[in-house]
């Protein structure tokens, strides 16, 4: 249960990054302000989110646009945020990161709705489940997906053989099928090697389970359901790795994480296509030894995020050519034989770029595990606040996770908890 790259855990991005604006959206105005002067094309994204061949190709096919790139380093949304409270020195065209896109919805007015300048013609190209993610319920379009982070189980092979697990990829699918399957090979691996834990950490896992369903922790009638059984499920599922002493307590990009995975005592981990790099970077002694297989009971995702384009752009048709391009799906491969960054438009899992043998996984080809979880993800509403209220939850499991409460009262605390933050947004 790994996230790191992007910083995109520390403390499960994807269910926490969703309260900045909507707290600090009474500090930016009432919208838009002047319109960026004209000649270029000022646009914003972090590091890491774009591939710099792509970036670069793209600068010299519109030559005429005057693509001036920015890599903003550190809270790049609270930068962001600023500059719209601010009003001048806007971007044109910006990245918005898939953790924080449900956060930015209610301020659509800030940016231009894409179907207006075509976007409805090629949405075809991408995944639904993630255009919707970027899509305002009465139907704007914020941006287009420059990437995704579908999950599978990454797993030492001679480490599950020695355990007596499955190794194959087909078998670990099917019988590790679902995560009660998965806590009692932890039980079963644990046996013959006490220090191999099969969850790295339970928090994680959590959020995981929780990303898996269809919903969280409000409704699109703005009605709070952190108590349902979708969520209780997630929360018994990480409880459980706790107290049957499967979870490693192991933060990913930690020392022990990464020594881990070359001594066998983090055998496995849930995470994105884009996780590869990180073990890449660590596990060199085990390179080759490293398998992918299915998540438990089906994929989820994380990261992945999007191009969007302010109200301030001087010339949004330009401004929508340059994006349509750089996120085609050949660009899309491209981007991904350049930088991992996993494609949201499926065509480009045909190419060549992601076609090839990977030995890292002993020559397994990593788009036949994550295309197929790419296209199984389901749409969820993702509610503006869904991102304070998972706050509740994730603190309440750390307290359960060092022993300082039992499952039951850490549950009793995560819900009560949520429940007055819930109240706080204006949630019913």
């Amino acid at each position: 249960m790994t996230v790191s790259r992007r910083t995109f855990i520390g403390g499960m991005a994807a269910m926490l990054g969703g309260s900045t604006l909507v707290g600090c959206s009474s500090d930016m105005g009432s919208g838009p302000t002047k319109t960026n002067a004209a000649g270029s094309l000022a646009l914003w994204c972090w590091p890491g989110g774009l591939s710099k061949t792509v970036l670069n190709e793209t600068v010299q096919h519109f030559p005429e646009a005057g693509i001036k790139p920015s890599e903003i380093g550190g809270d790049f949304k609270q930068k962001l945020i600023t500059t719209f409270s601010g009003g001048t020195n806007i971007p044109d065209i910006t990245g918005l990161k898939g953790e924080d896109i449900a956060s930015f919805l209610p301020q659509a007015e800030r940016f231009v709705d894409l179907n207006t300048l075509g976007a409805d013609k090629i949405l075809g190209d991408y995944l639904e489940w993630k255009v919707k993610q970027a899509t305002t319920l009465d139907g704007k379009l914020l941006g287009l997906p420059i990437d995704i982070g579908p999950t599978a189980l990454y797993y030492r092979e001679d480490v599950f053989a020695k355990g007596g697990l499955p190794t194959d990829p087909a078998k670990v699918a099917s019988e590790l099928g679902t995560w009660e399957d998965f806590l009692a090979a932890g039980l079963e691996l644990k046996k013959s090697n006490p220090k191999a834990l099969i969850v790295s950490d339970a928090t994680d896992l959590y959020s995981l389970i929780v990303n898996q369903g269809k919903d969280r922790y409000i409704d699109r009638d703005n009605k709070f359901i952190g108590d349902g059984d979708h969520i209780k499920r997630a929360w018994d599922l990480a409880t459980k790795a706790m107290t049957t002493k499967v979870d490693g307590r192991t933060p990913s990009g930690s020392p022990d994480w990464n020594a881990g995975l070359d001594q066998g005592t983090v055998p496995a981990n849930i995470g994105a296509a884009w996780l590869a790099l990180d073990m890449k970077a660590a596990a060199k002694a085990s390179a080759g030894k490293w398998r992918l297989a299915a998540t438990p009971d089906g994929p989820a995702n994380y990261g992945g995020s999007f191009l969007a384009i302010t109200k301030q752009a001087a010339d949004p048709a330009k401004a929508f050519e340059v994006i349509k391009y750089m996120l085609s799906p050949d660009n899309q491969a491209k981007a991904y034989a350049d930088a991992t960054i996993f494609p949201a438009a499926p065509a480009a899992y045909d190419k060549p770029e992601l076609k090839a043998k990977d030995p890292f996984f002993g020559g397994q080809v990593p788009i036949e595990v994550f295309g197929p979880a790419a296209k199984d993800i389901p749409i969820a509403y993702e509610a503006p606040a869904d991102g304070a209220l998972a706050t509740a939850y994730s603190d309440a499991l750390k307290t359960v996770q060092v022993g300082k409460k039992t499952p039951d009262q850490g549950w009793q605390e995560a819900v009560s908890k949520a429940k007055q933050i819930a109240k706080r947004q204006g949630v019913q």
